[in-house]
């Protein structure tokens, strides 16, 4: 890559990652290194964007498997994004888990990452999540679909475009997309893949759309009914709600929708390397992904039995090119931005 461009994704990245917050390198120790130490002495360090069940559950399964020591810092891609940038001059962290494989990409186009080509069961994982030469792996994915309460709702929406119509009026919300990485991923995918997306969306606003926090905040609001629902729902957060006895349920729209994928890396300056490789090739094992599908992900292996949501191959989806995207998402956060506020 030349080095304007280089200079370009990062000078992308970096507003992407102080909005979504808004929502010399050190050398890798060598394998001998990394492996001299005893394992009970090893601690790698993971920064992952949850969920925070599913990341103390692979973090637990983990270190009972291999004997090697997690310290785990959890927080938004956004958070983990800016502190990766903070510590850039003293790098701390071995393993970084994103929310969006945007963002993954972003890293690697700026040289953050070390390749892992040959990760055990990589061949099994969604190549269309992952990166084809092994910097990352989509271990798991969530649709982002209409989450709608059960109680308010006498019929349920079928297209993006039902929430432009009046029973809706004051009634629905969006994911603030400087907040969350996944509405980010929506924004792209739904405007990259539909031509009316933008004419859409200001309907939304002319039918009282609000943009209501992180996508807790956002579901959290149809669930007490405060809202009735939610563009850009996570679809794992609200199965998860529903099996906990919440009035609320998610459809994902006939025209499509954006399937946002979580990506796991190492990253460039990782201290312990075959530590970090035994984590990636934990998240890949069939362990580590029936552990994605009971917290109601989508498992980047599609062998793997989904729990009490719809499977992949039931989702319709937009078709969604992730290289490069997050450059793009910028713009689309800032005309967003401009729409909303």
């Amino acid at each position: 890559m030349k080095k304007r461009s280089v200079k370009l994704f990062a000078t992308a990245g970096i507003l992407l990652t102080l909005a979504l917050a808004g929502c010399g390198n050190k050398t890798v120790e060598s394998d001998k290194e990394s492996n001299a130490k005893p394992k009970e002495e090893q601690t790698l360090t993971v920064y992952s964007a949850g969920p925070d069940g599913l990341a103390a559950n692979i973090q637990q399964a983990f270190e009972e498997q291999t004997g090697i020591k997690v310290e785990m810092f959890q927080g938004t891609t956004g958070k983990i994004l800016s502190r990766l940038e903070a510590e850039k001059n003293n790098p701390v962290a071995d393993v970084v888990v994103l929310a969006s494989v945007a963002s993954m990409d972003g890293l690697k186009e700026t040289d953050q990452l070390q390749s892992y080509k040959d990760a055990a069961n990589a061949k099994k994982i969604n190549s269309d999540w992952s990166d084809a030469e092994g910097y990352y792996y989509g271990y798991s994915a969530s649709a982002l679909g209409i989450a709608y309460n059960t109680k308010n709702t006498q019929q349920a929406p079928e297209e993006w475009t039902d929430l432009a119509k009046a029973e809706w009026q004051n009634k629905i919300n969006i994911p603030d997309p400087s907040l969350s990485g996944s509405a980010v991923d929506f924004l792209y995918g739904y405007t990259e893949a539909e031509k009316t997306a933008w004419t859409t969306m200001e309907k939304w606003k002319e039918n009282g759309l609000q943009v209501n926090g992180a996508n807790k905040e956002a579901l959290d609001a149809v669930i007490t009914g405060d809202k009735n629902a939610t563009i850009s729902g996570v679809d794992y957060m609200a199965y998860k709600a529903k099996a906990d006895g919440e009035p609320v349920e998610i459809v994902y729209p006939k025209s499509g929708t954006v399937v946002s994928p979580r990506a796991v890396g190492i990253l460039k300056d990782a201290k312990n390397v075959e530590s970090a490789k035994a984590y990636v090739d934990f998240l890949l094992s069939d362990e580590g992904q029936k552990l994605v599908a009971d917290a109601y992900l989508l498992p980047g292996n599609k062998d793997i039995a989904v729990k009490d949501r719809a499977a992949l191959d039931e989702i319709p989806q937009l078709n969604v090119n992730w290289k490069g995207a997050e450059a793009k998402q910028l713009e689309i956060l800032t005309k967003f931005n401009d729409l909303f506020r």
